[in-house]
């Protein structure tokens, strides 16, 4: 009789070959898994957007204007569950998601809809702050009840029929901080950019954001990263349709005598 054969194993060089191709296979999979990831990040802030921009137009709908962006004036006592923001730095109002909060079945108090999957905020100090690194109303839209004199922030909001180009003015925007107007999307503001709670504001990824000296402790990083795969923002618009664009799209640049496009892109 013939004994069994051994059962030979790999040879060290089978070996190194065989953890070679792996190591292949994981730096190659990587990145398309790491853009994978990014694209349905960005596809669920997309569809964030559409339902908040829903219930922007359903609350429009029922009161005959939008909300505010914040209002410190007509409301006396504090929104459901407070205040929101930092007290050193927010103003303590009722914020444009507090009107919508029964449509959106106050979902505000718990990480969805109101919070993007792609925020690059880490600090825990500035975190858990809903009004950071999110989504940013247009204030030209949803103005405030007080703060800068400017007519185009300040007042009361909008009536949809007062948008007469809604496909080309967005409402709603990936955004630094909860209202947001075109002097953040320029590299020449035209008023001082001084106040602690205006200069939270930005456009993730902006290639102007990099020329700015002070921002909010702890929202540098997704100030001046790209919020989405090739530094694109998602936009909802005031006819109900969401975009994803380049950050630079919203780029309002200054001329001799005024600044060109920020209408009706930024002003209704």
């Amino acid at each position: 009789m013939y004994a069994p054969r051994k059962r030979q194993g790999f040879t060290l060089v089978e070996l190194l070959v065989v953890i070679a191709i792996i190591a292949l296979l994981i730096a190659i999979l990587l990145p398309v898994l790491k853009t994978a990831k990014e694209n349905a990040r960005a596809v669920i802030c997309g569809s964030n957007i559409k339902q908040i921009h829903l219930a922007l137009t359903v609350y429009e709908s029922q009161n005959h204007t939008f909300p505010y962006g914040c209002d410190t004036d007509t409301h006396k006592v504090p929104p459901p569950g407070g205040y929101p923001g930092n007290f050193s730095y927010d103003k303590t109002g009722w914020w444009w998601f507090h009107f919508i909060a029964d449509s959106l079945e106050n979902k505000f108090n718990k990480k969805t809809v109101l919070w993007c999957p792609s925020r690059h905020i880490k600090d825990v100090g500035v975190k858990p702050n809903i009004l950071l690194g999110n989504y940013g109303v247009n204030q030209a839209i949803c103005k405030s009840s007080s703060g800068n004199k400017s007519p185009e922030i300040v007042g009361i909001p909008l009536r949809a029929n007062q948008i007469p180009h809604p496909v080309k003015t967005f409402l709603l925007i990936d955004c630094g901080y909860s209202t947001i107007t075109w002097w953040y999307a320029t590299d020449k503001p035209p008023f001082t950019i001084g106040n602690k709670m205006e200069d939270s504001a930005y456009i993730p990824g902006f290639w102007a954001n990099t020329a700015r000296s002070t921002w909010r402790p702890g929202t540098n990083l997704d100030a001046l990263n790209s919020r989405h795969l090739n530094r694109k923002v998602n936009a909802g618009f005031a006819d109900g349709h969401v975009s994803r664009l380049k950050a630079d799209d919203f780029y309002v640049e200054k001329t001799e005598d005024d600044y060109k496009n920020r209408s009706p892109l930024w002003l209704p």
